[in-house]
């Protein structure tokens, strides 16, 4: 049987939204013996109309260090796998389809909350841009919020 999915990137945030999709991406490149890219994207969409300053530096710099321990903790639960992590800065869905057409990845994972309504309308949804825009096929796993949080 030929192998689907050679190239497994697996978009996180490094919240727990995303905890099912990572571990679902995990459990792919394992059946597939499949590369993955851990990929996480600084926004700075939101930056580009904010004069930079040294508190919005430092809010820069923390933002990367988050997205540097997400990239992290996605290889640390699962050691034995071929895994590069990429710490990106953009728009979310564009950086992460541009980074899947650049280095020819066969699938794209990605988490949602699986928001409607005014949520989905106001806050928008880098899983929907994904789809729309990606070079290939995309794995959407939504989140279940814990009852009582």
């Amino acid at each position: 049987m030929a192998e689907l999915f050679k190239k497994i990137l697996i978009a996180t945030d490094g919240s727990k939204r995303t905890q099912s999709a990572v571990e679902t991406g995990l459990q792919l490149a394992q059946q597939h013996k499949s590369k993955v890219y851990a990929v996480y994207v600084v926004d700075t969409v939101t930056f580009t109309s904010i004069p930079m300053d040294v508190t919005w530096e430092n809010m820069y710099q923390l933002l990367k260090d988050e997205g540097e321990a997400a990239v992290n903790r996605v290889k640390e639960a699962s050691p034995e796998a071929d895994i590069e992590t990429h710490v990106l800065e953009g728009n979310p869905a564009v950086e992460i389809t541009k980074f899947a057409k650049d280095n020819g990845v066969d699938l794209i994972i990605v988490g949602t909350l699986g928001k409607s309504g005014i949520d989905r309308i106001l806050l928008g949804s880098v899983a929907e841009k994904v789809v729309r825009i990606a070079p290939c096929p995309v794995l959407v796993i939504k989140s279940y919020k814990e009852a009582g949080k």
